[in-house]
């Protein structure tokens, strides 16, 4: 039978351990990494939410009874120790606890697939079976830390700029794109669709609070299979009345930085985590100078298409940039046409780190008849966006904004091959559970 926790409690997390506190006797919880046995002393390490705990029981040093427990234990088991604190020059922090009291909350009824200190493991799909188990590990825990760390700072730079956080609909009655990569979903008597963005609405906010910002869920029916794709990820959108996508790149050069700070400053349980210098400016290029680059690599370029991934990577490009000006034609119907009249561009931006897309953003069309007659352009019934284009009939102001992928954020930052890796729970085109 497992032990209660009764009326026991933590006294210190493995960060509060030191050769300050030696003799001290302490209670620490956690999960079992590894147990190793030679003869009459054993070795147990723990881990809580801060790190490692050393836990030797030798023979004559503790009781023999705690001893044989320990020994018996298996990684991934769950226990509370109660013990005094001895200084170790090999163990973590300096120290190691000798047992006096062991309690097991749960014992493991199964040998997992693979070890709980792994830095890697082949199969994926092994791993996400036992997701919650997975996340245990040294190397995930590094990445969702990160990612705590890098969204409280995001924030932080919000509240510190004047956004206010906003929530919108995750139920919608029309694409906010006007795409087909959306899940339908029956909602009562009506169809609806997950919301692909907060698109429409942020830009309806700015009307009665001016700067806005959301962080939350975003759903595309993509049916794609690569290292890059989520079907649901976490979008850091932002909305701005009276700038234009100049001032939204600023914006977004300050969101990386802080998150990118926030994260060196993290000193995981695995080590450093190896995040990439952010310049005092992130590059700009225009699409028409990619174009120019594509060319002189050798790369067959021509006006209007994507700036793919294997295109990028032969024309070199690394690190963070932003690539502005892209062709009007391929954008969404609200994104704004460049100023200077020519039909062909619009003031719009990505953000690129190497090949990979961050974030995309634009000045929006703030005149009701020229967004009706984008859309008529794009093909899209009118009728279908009106609560969105009837709230132009009483002061939309000038604006801009874009959406930030923090998984794809914590790709870049945190050196993270696999974006399934940077959310905790994946979905993609072939998994649904856990």
């Amino acid at each position: 039978m497992p032990d209660e926790l009764g009326s026991q409690r933590r006294t210190h997390y493995s960060t509060d351990l030191s050769p300050a506190i030696a003799g001290q006797t302490v209670t620490v919880m956690g999960w079992v990494l590894a147990v190793r046995g030679h003869g009459a002393i054993s070795f147990l390490t723990i881990r809580d939410k801060r790190g490692d705990i050393q836990v030797v029981a030798k023979s004559g040093a503790c009781d023999d009874g705690v001893r044989q427990r320990i020994a018996a234990l298996k990684p991934h088991s769950v226990v509370a120790m109660t013990g005094k604190v001895q200084p170790s020059e090999k163990a973590a922090r300096g120290v190691e606890i000798v047992p006096d009291a062991i309690r097991v909350f749960s014992e493991v009824a199964k040998i997992a697939p693979f070890e709980p200190m792994a830095k890697t493991v082949k199969n994926i799909d092994t791993r996400l079976e036992i997701r919650a188990v997975d996340l245990r590990r040294g190397v995930l825990q590094d990445i969702v830390n990160a990612r705590n760390m890098a969204l409280r700072a995001i924030r932080d730079y919000f509240a510190e700029s004047d956004f206010v956080e906003v929530h919108t609909p995750k139920l919608i009655s029309s694409a906010t794109e006007g795409g087909a990569a959306l899940f339908s979903i029956f909602y009562y008597k009506s169809q609806a669709f997950l919301a692909q963005s907060p698109q429409l609405y942020k830009e309806q906010l700015t009307m009665g609070f001016e700067k806005v910002f959301e962080i939350a869920p975003i759903f595309r029916a993509e049916s794609s299979r690569t290292p890059r794709h989520l079907s649901e990820a976490i979008s850091i959108d932002l909305e701005e009345a009276f700038v234009d996508y100049n001032d939204i790149m600023d914006r977004v050069g300050r969101i990386v930085t802080v998150a990118a700070d926030a994260i060196r400053k993290y000193d995981g349980l695995d080590g450093k985590l190896d995040v990439p210098e952010i310049p005092a400016e992130i590059p700009r290029y225009s699409y028409a100078e990619m174009m120019e680059k594509l060319e002189s690599a050798g790369v067959p370029a021509k006006w209007g298409t994507d700036l793919y991934p294997s295109a990028l990577q032969k024309a070199g490009m690394a690190g963070f940039y932003f690539v502005y000006d892209w062709p009007l034609g391929p954008k969404p119907f609200y994104v704004k046409p460049a100023v200077s009249g020519d039909k062909k561009t619009s003031e719009s931006f990505d953000l690129m780190y190497g090949d990979l897309e961050i974030s995309s953003g634009s000045t929006r069309i703030a005149d009701r008849a020229e967004l009706e007659s984008r859309m008529k352009q794009k093909g899209l019934p009118a009728e279908k966006f009106d609560y969105h284009l009837r709230v132009f009939d009483y002061g939309m102001p000038p604006h801009a904004g874009c959406g930030i992928g923090l998984e794809r954020l914590l790709m870049a930052l945190t050196g993270t091959p696999d974006i399934k890796d940077t959310t905790f729970y994946p979905r993609d085109i072939d998994r649904l559970t856990p």
